[in-house]
């Protein structure tokens, strides 16, 4: 029998049940292996890059897996520090580092990735009763110390981290949102700017009243009602 000929057919992409799946067992993993003795013991930046890695080892959809760990990892890592009194800010810098590092290394789309991160590590935050602020500034920070290793846009990173802290202060409250703002809206890490391109949702302000400009007054017309021009000259006319 002759083998079929043709084109090939296409690898189905993943289904949306075992993406489910993959992202489930990600995060059970990353919540596993993220805690408090780990971060002491190996330190925040490889224990996330590492687990990242580890985590997404035979995962069909590695690109929707990847946020989903990125996230878990961030979020892991500052809690387990909540729990023993650790630099939240500190911790959420190494956290995002090492998980935009571990996205470059498996050719993941890195500014998703910081923007996914850094509102994971300012909810986080949030949750746990941390300074919003100095997360933000700090998951930025993150971002460019680990855009610079990698060799990517630095600008570009910096700003999508930007804007995933800002989203998530939004989230948690008018507050948070301005103080957010308020630390992004300076340099931070060599990057100007960072907020310039993220809406402000405070309270919405009235425009500025333009007044018209004035109309010319319409002169009255000397024809009576009912009557044309030529009409009325043909009667006075007759009256002369």
């Amino acid at each position: 029998m002759a083998p079929e000929t043709g084109p090939k057919r296409r690898r189905p992409k993943a289904s949306v049940a075992r993406r489910a799946q993959d992202a489930q067992r990600v995060q059970r993993t990353i919540e596993d292996a993220i805690n408090s003795g780990e971060i002491i013991a190996v330190g925040v930046l490889n224990l996330v890059k590492n687990t990242i890695l580890t985590a997404l080892v035979g995962v069909q959809d590695v690109g929707a897996a990847l946020g989903v760990a990125g996230v878990a990892a961030v979020r892991g890592s500052i809690k387990a520090a909540a729990a023993i009194g650790g630099d939240l800010g500190a911790v959420a810098r190494e956290a995002i580092r090492g998980t935009v590092t571990a996205a470059e290394q498996i050719g993941g789309e890195l500014g998703g990735v910081a923007r996914s991160a850094a509102r994971g590590a300012v909810n986080a935050t949030g949750e746990v009763g941390g300074d919003v602020g100095t997360t933000a500034r700090r998951a930025v920070e993150g971002t460019v110390a680990a855009a610079r290793e990698v060799g990517a846009d630095v600008v570009e990173l910096a700003r999508s981290a930007a804007e995933g802290a800002v989203e998530a202060a939004d989230r948690i409250g008018d507050t948070a949102g301005r103080a957010v703002r308020a630390t992004l809206s300076g340099t931070v890490a060599g990057v100007r700017t960072l907020v310039r391109d993220v809406s402000a949702p405070g309270p919405r302000t009235r425009p500025e009243h333009t007044p018209a400009q004035a109309r010319p007054r319409a002169t009255r017309s000397t024809t009576r009602r009912g009557r044309t021009p030529e009409s009325r000259g043909t009667l006075d006319a007759e009256a002369s």
